[in-house]
């Protein structure tokens, strides 16, 4: 054992595992090239089945599928096939692909011998595949053998770095041949092979018109003893291990010998030397990459002479390896069969991945074919590249293996270098990609190639030299574009005005939209005497003298239409005649392409001198043009233009007007002083353009798939992957496209599909109305854009155009950076930096710091101090700065570098989260590890984040759903005795030995309210505890009150989550439902049902495959998953689906739905003694608990339910369950029975929750108990129009949790305190609680609170007379965050925010913008929530309904009549609902009688008048009662009200600094307040 654990750690054993025999012990001449020859048998064997294997992983649609699969299967047959060659004493020569070469070299006279041991090797191997069998990947692995004996000459060449070698001969030839004869399943001997063998051994068949057989079987004789034939066979084999060794390669037992690996070196790739000497492990290199294929085959002149060939070899070989390694590709396999020697050429293995890689193929390909067709002793030379996603990795048996590649691409390439002899030949993908002009390609007829199904169009590559540019690229508008157009536009109206020069460059990097930019420039710039010239460089056009303008020229005089040179030439001779003597023609030759004579003066010229005079020549036709027409040159990369060129332009712009309008590329060599100065110039704008808005990547996708909307999953999907990049953008889509993800379906359909959880966010998202601008849809157009059933995006593969981006970038690091990447890629996107130290394999924190500074340094990385810093990174912009300075041009300064990187260094250091710059890094990294790598490191993930996997320190480290880890045990590191103590405590609860069992408690509080006492006084009492409860927590605020926020979001972000993830990867299904329960119940607490629903569908997937296993821990689950669920559908205003998924809670808790108080309160008291019992056992068992004690959770939605409504704010979840579950339901039931209208039954319900927490002791969780009594009780009488008594309530508790720094709840109390004080008209206070919403809103980012903000903003303006904020700020939030997932499924906010606006346009009579967002609230009446909010926007979209009645009314249109029936029967249904709050029925009386009035019914009008003044008299509410006196005092007057009436009031509305300075009192707030216009009708007032 221990010999076989050093063979491994030697390198000498590592490298020669590589390599054959033949090597290994071979002679090391320094004469190259050098020959060898000898005697052998040949076994050519070849696998089918793998390619296509390759090819369905390499196009398979999701990431789970992967290189590690892979390199498991093809090993498992390859080295069963290796194992049986080493048995019987073979020697590896090469694998080529799915194929390999075997020898068995010995003398001439014991060739017969060692045939018969071959066949029967071939025979053992077939047998290997009659017994093995694909289980999953329903593959036919088949093999064929050929074999053949005789001479075999071996060429071993090379340079000083790197050697190579094959073997050539006729047996060579002979075992291709019956190789080749072969079908699937047969051993074919060659007919030399035939003649030597040893005939009696081999049962044969013959082939028709064929000398080469086909072995049936060996038939040895009964007597015949294998084994000692084998062994006397062996003894001819100079390096067949001794069977007392025990291994099947004594080259594994070699020791260290530095010379000899030294030489072994040579015949490695650079790439596995450096594994190599890593200690990396074999699979490590293994993986479904993107590279380029160029398979070059050499036919020679005379085949059989080797001393000939193997010097034209070595002459080809030498020139191959520069050509390629110039370019970072590398030589991978060298073949020599009949058809000449062929090298196999791979750009793109890992390591060696670069920008423009088949662009550099290409350039490769030419140079070795132009070299090679000058060798006079090579015939012909034929190359065939091929672009696409091969295999590439080590395979075969640990002690004989190499790197190849496999693939359909592989099988292209050779394919088209054999069937189009003598030229460079590509497929389409290559032509594609290389981002070279098409005129260079010329497109060939198709072959049927063999082992190619379709290989797609093949083109001929014509060579990369420049000569002419075919025009009439196709104009395709971006919606994106607009703003970046505006430079162009205003810069061209300056250069039209001015007659100077004007330069405009956009800088951004690939993908960014520069040439998008361009073709719209260039469709925008035609016109009237404007000539427009575009170019399009490539990168060898940096390399051909002034060739950006021979193009420009070339344009100008119209040759670029000319198709002969006699025609350019004409058009020459007659434009430059008076310009230019004739006997200079002849310098516009080269130029131009054209045949003038030379004369005697040009050929004494030298070069400058002809540059200059050609550049004289066009200086003057350029100046002669623009007398006549503007011309306007467009460049696109332009960081290709030559020095030349540069040169001659920045000439230009000083001597003729002219308006260049260029791209460039950032990060590129440093440019020449004539580009510097053009930058430099005054009349140069530079746009640097960056990642576009969520928006317009929304705008982008609508456009390109031609539909209205698109499904807010897939645009999710789009904005995180493409990182805002239009490219990135592009190629998601063609993925999905190409994969079928992609369904469309027409919007009317999907409107009246019935709401079930599967479609319950099946929300759409719409372009904004910019695109209307760009985008000129058929009426009626209402297609949208969904997802295929069952498609998970986040684990979809990456496209191979992305992940060559992320691959150039990880190739271009050093290893160590590599790793680093590839560790941090386990986590997911972000993750933690001692997270991240933690699973670093032997890393100290200071190399991860510089390792991670670097990486933040190059974009890989973002780094950010706390949570918060990276929610505020998301609501970043930078699209796009103007600057008149190039970022890639600033001159360095080395001392500033490096003061920047000290700088970044210290941020990297006091920063605790990194995140991604862009997921398709993370992603492409994470498909680099292996299978078990990938588990190990995952496990490891999630043994740290554990113990972190509870809500944060400030909410008492409590799970998100309560006693969760006590129902089910996942934790991967148990618990012990003090833990679990612990843990109970966190819950408020004792054991039962901390209990006092029978004495009663000493400190019990009297009761609080005396039978005695009045309803006022007991209003007084209850106010006086709340003051004595705030005062207590201001004098002990350090020991009462938590000192540190909440970062419960944060732990979401960082631990739960990628635990859920850990675990899926780990196949820990258990344990990843766990905490994707967790997750839901967190974005519950959060606020955002959207996230909630997902994760929750996450879970509900993994449910599916648990349910055959039932425990108790899994019911527990189901309880919890169906709670979470109804808690969704309840939020989402489904009350069915809410009820019927707690139906199915309580009855997996063996309980039954209670339907009248005294079952409830049965059920509490019973759960209640239950839950002590268990809990005082707790510590002593390790069984699961009681299934009662997870009724807590349903119970609080069934609460709401029973109540059908109840206040806004989420139960805190860190107090004892049972007693919060207590309090809240009197405080539900008091609710309850005051919507109903049940007299005074609800009084005794608001006293008991007092009384509940005024006898507890004033500390922890209790705080908090009073606090959310304190709210709760101030909504309640909000609700119930107790206007002041609200206020009164609402201010104590804003005082409780402004100091208990809970924003959630905060926010809740902000809310129901504003409402009230704007109803009372108490602006001032309105103002303060406004003002605590935005400064809660900008320290804790809360959207939320900032929502509340602005729609409050706008019914101050709408019905208060003033302005706080201005409208055009209040509009602008809510498109900025109207897509927001916390907003967007709130339906309450939203619904408001959009009615309110809808009023707003009705009053300004603006009728397309209310009809927008008119319609956009009337989408979310569905979600019928019965929540204050949904009810407040619901009035308000009642009002927007009347407004539009009048605007009918006025029209005279035929449906108003039934319009005003159908709306007053809505109205008087709301008021009749006992769901709806008294605190909106003055509004909604207020409604009734102005569609009287509008209806010409004076009396119910003035019935419904009354009513609204006696109710809002009664609640206090002075808002509404000031605006029905003005409404009564209008309605009854003959004044008339002008059409643009409210636009004056808006126009002239007061700002809340006036009214503070004293510039105008509160009284004349009330002219400005919008008069209903009824002169529309003659009534009988």
């Amino acid at each position: 054992m221990s010999t076989t654990i050093e063979s491994q750690n030697n390198n000498l054993v590592r490298i020669a595992a590589h390599l054959p025999d033949l090597i290994v012990y071979g002679n090391f001449s320094p004469e190259r090239p050098s020959v060898d020859y000898f005697d052998g048998v040949l076994m050519f064997v070849d696998i089918s089945g793998f390619t296509a294997m390759t090819e369905k992983f390499s196009t398979a649609m999701y990431m789970d599928r992967g290189a590690e699969q892979l390199v498991d299967i093809l090993n498992h047959y390859i080295s069963a096939i290796v194992e049986k060659v080493l048995l019987f004493g073979g020697d590896i020569l090469k694998f080529a692909g799915d194929a390999l070469l075997a020898l068995w070299k010995v003398q001439r006279k014991q060739l017969n011998n060692i045939i018969t041991v071959a066949v029967k090797c071939s025979l053992e191997i077939h047998g290997l595949f009659d017994s093995k069998e694909m289980e999953d990947e329903e593959l036919d692995i088949r093999v064929k053998i050929g074999l053949s004996a005789g001479h075999i000459t071996m060429v071993v060449f090379g340079d000083e770095r790197h050697n190579y070698f094959l073997v050539t001969g006729q047996a060579v030839d002979d075992v291709r041949l019956a190789q080749n004869m072969a079908q699937m399943n047969d051993v074919i001997l060659s007919p030399t092979c035939w003649q030597l063998c040893d005939r009696s051994k081999i049962e044969i068949e013959r082939i028709p018109e064929q000398r080469a057989v086909k072995v049936k079987f060996l038939k040895l004789p009964p007597t015949f003893n294998w084994d000692e034939f084998f062994k006397k066979c062996m003894s001819f084999m100079s390096y067949y291990p001794p069977r007392q060794l025990k291994t099947l390669r004594l080259a594994y037992l070699l020791e260290s010998d530095a010379e000899l690996e030294a030489s072994l070196q040579k015949y490695v790739m650079e790439s596995i030397l450096k594994q190599i000497d890593d200690r990396q492990l074999r699979g490590y290199l293994s993986e479904l990459r993107p590279v380029t294929i160029v398979f070059v085959n050499l036919i020679f002149k005379d085949q059989n002479k080797v001393e000939v060939v193997g010097v034209a070899i070595q002459d080809a070989c030498e020139h191959i390896t520069s050509a390629v390694q110039t370019c970072r590709g590398q030589i991978n396999k060298v073949f020599m069969f009949d058809k000449g020697c062929s090298f196999l050429c791979v750009f793109g293995f890992p390591g060696e991945k670069e920008p423009n890689e088949v662009t550099h193929a290409l350039e490769s390909a030419v140079d070795i074919f132009d070299f090679c067709s000058q060798v006079p002793k090579i015939h012909t030379v034929s190359i065939g590249v091929a672009s696409g996603i091969v295999f590439c990795g080590i395979i075969g048996h640990t002690m004989r293996h190499e790197y190849t590649v496999i693939g359909q691409k592989v099988n292209i390439a050779a394919r088209m270098m054999m069937y189009y002899p003598g030229i460079v030949t590509c497929d389409s993908v290559t032509y594609n990609s290389s981002s070279l002009p098409a005129y260079f390609f010329k497109e060939l007829p198709k072959k049927v190639m063999k082992g190619v199904a379709d290989s797609g169009p093949v083109y001929q590559c014509l060579g990369l030299n420049e000569e002419k540019r075919e025009n009439g690229e196709e104009f395709i508008q971006d919606v994106r574009l607009h703003h970046k157009i505006n430079y162009f536009m205003d810069n061209m109206k300056k250069f039209l005005i001015s007659g100077y020069s004007r330069v405009l460059i956009y800088e951004g990097m690939t993908g960014y939209g520069k040439s998008q930019i361009l073709k719209e420039v260039e469709y925008l710039a035609q016109g009237e005497r404007h000539r427009t010239v575009a170019i399009a460089l490539t990168k060898i056009s940096i390399h051909q003298n002034f060739y950006t303008i021979q193009i420009l020229m070339a344009n100008v005089l119209g040759l670029d239409t000319c198709k002969h040179y006699k025609e350019r030439q004409i058009k020459l001779q007659t434009t430059v005649r008076k310009l230019l003597e004739e006997k200079f023609f002849c310098l516009l030759n080269d130029i131009f392409h054209v045949q003038f004579p030379t004369s005697r003066e040009i050929s004494r010229m030298s070069s400058l001198r002809k540059q200059k005079q050609v550049e004289k020549l066009f200086m003057k036709i350029l100046e002669k043009t623009v007398r006549m027409e503007k011309v306007i040159l467009i460049i696109d990369e332009a960081q290709f233009v030559d020095k030349t060129s540069w040169a001659f332009m920045e000439k230009l712009i000083q001597t003729v007007p002219i308006y260049i309008i260029m791209s460039l590329s950032p990060n590129v060599e440093e440019l020449c002083a004539a580009a510097n100065a053009i930058v430099k110039n005054r009349n140069t704008t530079y746009v640097t353009l960056g990642a576009v808005q969520p928006k317009d990547i929304r705008n982008k996708t609508c456009f390109d798939l031609n539909v209205s909307s698109v499904s807010r999953e897939l645009d999710m999907y789009l904005v995180e992957g493409s990182c805002g990049i239009p490219f990135y953008c592009e190629e998601l889509l063609l993925n999905l496209d190409h994969h079928k993800v992609l369904q469309f379906k027409l919007m009317e359909s999907v409107e009246k599909t019935t709401v079930t959880w599967n479609n319950m966010f099946k929300t759409f998202t719409k372009p904004t109305d910019e695109l209307k601008l760009f985008f000129n849809a058929e009426e009626g157009n209402e297609v949208i854009c969904s997802l295929a059933g069952g498609v998970r995006l986040k684990n979809l593969s990456l496209p191979t155009s992305l992940k060559e981006v992320s691959l150039i970038q990880l190739d271009s690091m050093s290893l160590s950076h590599q790793m680093l990447v590839r560790c941090a890629a386990i986590t997911g996107l972000m993750c933690t930096t001692e997270l991240l130290f933690e699973i670093l394999p032997c890393w100290d924190m200071k190399m991860m710091i510089e390792a991670l500074t670097t990486l933040v340094e190059e974009g890989v990385f973002d780094c950010f101090q706390t949570g918060k810093d990276l929610r505020l990174a998301h609501q970043q912009d930078a699209s796009f700065q103007v600057h008149h300075r190039s970022s890639s041009l600033q001159p360095s300064q080395g001392t500033g570098d490096r003061e920047e990187f000290q700088e970044l260094r210290n941020e990297v250091i006091q920063c605790h989260i990194i995140r991604f710059c862009r997921p398709m890094m993370q992603k492409t990294a994470y498909e680099l590890w292996l299978k078990d790598e990938k588990k190990a490191m995952h496990l490891k993930c999630a043994h740290f984040l554990e113990e972190n996997a509870h809500r944060c320190e400030r909410c008492r480290g409590t799970d998100f759903v309560p006693f969760h880890h006590f129902a089910v045990d996942i934790w991967l590191n148990k618990l012990d005795m003090t833990t679990m103590k612990q843990l109970v405590r966190s819950y408020g609860y004792q054991s039962e030995e901390e209990i006092p069992a029978s004495k009663p408690d000493p400190g019990e509080k009297p009761r609080l309210f005396p039978e005695s006492l009045s309803p006022e006084e007991i209003r007084d009492k209850i106010l006086e505890f709340f003051d004595t409860t705030i005062t207590k927590m201001k004098a002990e605020e350090e020991k009462l009150l938590p000192q540190k926020a909440c970062q419960c979001e944060e732990v979401l972000t960082m631990v739960i989550l990628p635990l859920a993830q850990h675990f899926m990867a780990l196949e820990e299904k258990h344990k990843a439902l766990y905490y994707f329960l967790e997750i839901t119940s967190a974005y519950l607490l959060l606020g955002d049902n959207y996230m909630a629903y997902v994760h929750l569908n996450e879970g509900y997937r993994l449910l599916r495959t648990l349910r055959k296993k039932k425990s108790w821990s899994q019911t527990f689950e189901l309880a919890t998953f169906y709670t979470l669920k109804s808690r969704i559908c309840f939020n989402m205003g489904q009350m069915v689906l809410a009820k019927r998924a707690l139906r199915k809670a309580l009855k997996f808790l063996r309980r039954v739905f209670p339907h009248n108080l005294l079952s409830l309160f049965c059920y509490d008291h019973l759960e209640k003694k239950k839950h002590s019992y268990y809990l005082s056992q707790q510590v002593q068992a390790t069984e699961g608990p009681h299934p009662l004690h997870v009724q807590a959770a349903p119970r609080s939605v069934l609460f709401s339910l029973l109540s059908s409504v109840g206040p806004s704010t989420m139960v805190p979840a860190c107090l004892p369950a049972a007693a919060l579950q207590i309090v809240k339901a009197f405080l539900d039931y008091s609710m309850f029975h005051q919507l109903a209208g049940y007299g005074e039954m609800w009084f005794p319900y608001e006293l008991k929750a007092v009384e509940r927490i005024y006898q507890l002791p004033l500390e922890g969780e209790a705080i908090e108990m009073v606090a959310y009594v304190a709210n709760t009780l101030g909504h309640i009488k909000f609700v119930m129009g107790h206007l002041d008594l609200a206020i009164d309530l609402g201010f104590r508790a804003y005082r409780m949790w402004s100091l208990l720094r809970n924003p959630n709840e905060y926010c809740s109390v902000l809310c129901t305190l504003s409402s009230a004080l704007l109803l009372r008209n108490r602006y001032k206070q309105l103002i303060q609680v406004l003002e605590s919403l935005w400064q809660l809103s900008a320290q804790e980012e809360h959207t939320f609170s900032k929502a509340y903000f602005y729609f409050t903003c706008l019914d101050i303006m709408l019905y208060c007379g003033f302005v706080y904020r201005p409208f055009e700020e209040c509009l602008q939030f809510i498109t900025l965050h109207e897509d927001d997932s916390i907003l967007r499924f709130h339906s309450g906010i939203l619904l408001g925010f959009y009615s309110a606006l809808a009023i707003w346009y009705a009053r300004l009579q603006e009728w397309d913008n209310f009809s927008n967002f008119f319609n956009k609230s009337k989408s979310l009446l569905s979600r019928r929530t019965p929540k204050t909010a949904y009810y407040r926007g619901l009035v308000k979209c009642m009002e927007g309904q009347v407004l539009h009645l009048q605007k009918q009314i006025e029209e005279q249109s035929h449906r108003a009549q039934d319009s005003a029936v159908e709306l007053l029967k809505n109205l008087e249904s709301l008021l009749s609902q006992n769901t709806m709050g008294a605190v909106f029925h003055p509004r909604l009386y207020h409604l009734m009688a102005y569609v009287c009035m509008l209806m010409g019914d004076g009396q119910n009008c003035d019935i419904f008048l009354s009513q609204a003044l006696e109710v809002s008299e009664t609640q206090g509410n002075m808002l509404e009662k000031s605006w029905l006196f003005l409404s009564k005092e209008w309605w009854y007057s003959n004044a008339q009200l002008t059409e643009d009436q409210w636009l004056h009031t808006v126009l002239n509305l007061p700002s809340w600094e006036g009214i503070v300075s004293g510039n105008l009192r509160f009284q004349d707030l009330q002219k400005n307040k919008f008069l209903m216009r009824v002169n529309i009708l003659d009534t009988p007032f």
